[in-house]
């Protein structure tokens, strides 16, 4: 995986139940912004809020319908092992990558504990490659990965690198150059991506690569021709973006209204994530658009909410 992967929502319909014909279109989308993957069922796509069904289901209509040269990951993690592997397993065949963060509730206490659980993950889908999903603000395991990848390099076969959701610049410099670059290790805070290029990242995962795709890939070219102060103002401008839906609706559900803009009906958030009202979506463009940012969000954004 390398470039902007999009970790994608859970499309729904106003029933709340899962939208799978919009994916095909939704793919599309991705693509005309030069986002090279999608990472579906993660924190983004509410798969907590999803059943076991529901998860399968979302992932074969990916499968199915997923543009031409576009990396497709599906997050299998669950607080159940056997649920884990069960997902793993589906994946087979349909993905070019699982990935699985670790239980969030009975938490694994030590690295052999939480390399088992991976382990027992990874064997069920052998023959695609595991990536372990590092976001510790929200599952309480905070291990440091260089020493949780020296471990995984020998002990799982298939281990294909990280997402590494945290912002901890020396342990993530110390994955991305572990064995000379050896392991995809994939950076996983949008609104930190400028600091990620000194260190040489080359593949980032994230919600507002599903908006901003055109405003991060003009951060990075801004940065690899020398100009690190525009770079460092677009990415404010990406942050303003966060704290604007944030503080209107929190993040989650209102990133998912905001698809809306771009012509992608996402439907509506399960609790406990809000879903913005076309009021609110109208407060958000004119506030977006005092700071200058509409221009970012490329050809198919319209302000008509």
């Amino acid at each position: 995986m390398k470039d902007l992967i999009a970790a994608t929502y859970a499309p729904m319909l106003p029933d709340g139940g899962l939208n799978l014909d919009i994916v095909r279109q939704y793919g599309q989308f991705l693509k005309s912004n030069k986002v090279t993957g999608a990472f579906v069922n993660g924190s983004t796509g509410d798969f907590v809020s999803l059943n076991t069904i529901e998860r399968k289901q979302l992932i074969e209509a990916w499968s199915k319908n997923k543009p031409k040269d576009f990396f497709l990951t599906n997050h299998v993690g669950h607080s159940n092992l056997r649920e884990a592997k069960e997902l793993a397993a589906h994946s087979e065949g349909l993905v070019d990558a699982i990935c699985a963060l670790p239980p969030s509730y009975f938490k694994p206490k030590t690295l052999e504990s939480l390399l088992f659980y991976c382990s027992e993950i990874a064997s069920s889908a052998p023959s695609i490659p595991f990536y372990y999903y590092h976001i510790p603000l929200l599952t309480g395991v905070d291990f440091p990965m260089i020493d949780f990848l020296k471990l995984a390099v020998k002990t799982i076969p298939n281990f294909g690198g990280i997402k590494y959701s945290k912002y901890n610049p020396s342990d993530f410099a110390k994955c991305l150059h572990f064995n000379q670059g050896s392991q995809n290790i994939l950076f996983g805070v949008d609104e930190n991506l400028v600091s990620s290029l000194p260190l040489g990242a080359t593949g980032w995962v994230g919600s507002t690569y599903n908006h901003l795709a055109p405003l991060y890939y003009e951060i990075i070219s801004s940065y690899k021709n020398g100009n690190e102060q525009k770079a460092n103002e677009l990415q404010e401008k990406a942050v303003f973006f966060v704290e604007t839906l944030d503080k209107i609706s929190g993040f989650n559900g209102a990133g998912k209204s905001f698809m809306r803009l771009f012509g992608l009906d996402m439907g509506p958030s399960r609790f406990p994530h809000n879903t913005m009202t076309n009021e609110q979506l109208n407060i958000a463009i004119q506030t977006l658009d005092k700071k200058g940012i509409l221009p970012y969000f490329g050809q198919r954004f319209s302000t008509n909410a």
